[in-house]
């Protein structure tokens, strides 16, 4: 449900469209430029920040307060980097995917080592209201798209659909029923570590329904991160994927030389890159965010 008008907005109620859209996309890098609507927390220098955030409805006649967005990251035995969306964002082929298919149903269990290291990365994208930013304070009642992964998404789906009877499902979208998001992230055996950060109890962004019709307004579209222009079409991805993977002189194999030299894990922007260099030692990969077996098994 898209709404056109903040009267309509305020009338209406989809939370239960939004769990059901929740739930689809639980069983079931958009633009690597400077994007300045982009807001992420600042870190100290141990690894460690802080934010207090409230995510936001859907956008001016959009339906869903967020997108999602698949993308891979790894380096290939030439030494270059393979980072693009991955078509099955928009529910199309994609290359990659269909490589780490085939590997995963090999029989051979060395290639699933392979498929863990050039595995699919999770984006979600979300327009938040910045409560409090003590890093950048400028920031403070400022709208921005925020950028966040997996851990943060199940943090919301289990506040939309609580494990236990005395818990009340919270719709964190909400202007009037949703609530703030203390964002506290700490480095953890050099990952980032979201385990602290929780919602607070349910409440109105403000009693000035005029304060929250001017915030609606300056939110931004997020429709363009899922548009099929900005994706690089099959063919262009095979093509760079190939390039990516070519052999090396030594006629060294992809399998063995990826597997040595590639690895994608963490949500994290930071930890990203850093993982996939780090994984030309002998360290035995980190587990996974998602549920590869079962994503690869139903492929079958």
């Amino acid at each position: 449900m898209s709404f056109t008008s903040f009267a309509e907005m305020r009338r209406s109620s989809n939370f239960d469209d939004l769990k059901k859209e929740m739930d689809r996309l639980t069983t079931s890098s958009f633009e690597k430029k400077t994007d300045d609507r982009l807001w992420k927390v600042s870190m100290d220098k141990a690894g460690n920040g802080s934010a207090v955030i409230r995510f936001l409805p859907a956008p001016k006649g959009e339906k869903w307060p967020w997108v999602r967005v698949w993308s891979h990251g790894f380096q290939g035995p030439t030494g270059k980097w393979y980072i693009e969306n991955s078509l099955t964002t928009l529910n199309q082929p994609d290359p990659v995917s269909e490589l780490n298919s085939q590997l995963w149903n090999s029989g051979i269990e060395s290639n699933k080592d392979i498929v863990r290291k050039q595995k699919r990365r999770t984006d979600y994208y979300a327009n938040i209201l910045v409560v409090k930013d003590p890093a950048n304070p400028q920031n403070e009642g400022k709208v921005f798209i925020f950028k966040f992964g997996k851990k943060i998404f199940d943090k919301i789906k289990d506040l939309m659909n609580p494990q236990f009877e005395d818990e009340k499902p919270v719709d964190p979208f909400n202007f009037w029923e949703g609530c703030n998001f203390k964002l506290r992230i700490r480095r953890v055996e050099g990952y980032a570590n979201y385990d602290k950060s929780e919602f607070s109890e349910p409440s109105p962004l403000s009693d000035d329904n005029d304060y929250i019709e001017g915030i609606w307004n300056q939110q931004h579209s997020l429709s363009a991160f899922i548009d099929p222009s900005n994706f690089k079409t099959y063919d262009e991805l095979k093509s760079r994927l190939e390039s990516v993977l070519k052999p090396s002189a030594s006629g060294s194999t992809f399998a063995r030389l990826s597997a040595e030299k590639s690895q994608l894990t963490d949500p994290d922007d930071e930890m990203y890159v850093k993982s996939a260099v780090a994984a030309s030692s002998n360290a035995a990969p980190k587990p996974l965010d998602d549920d590869m077996e079962s994503f690869f098994e139903g492929l079958k």
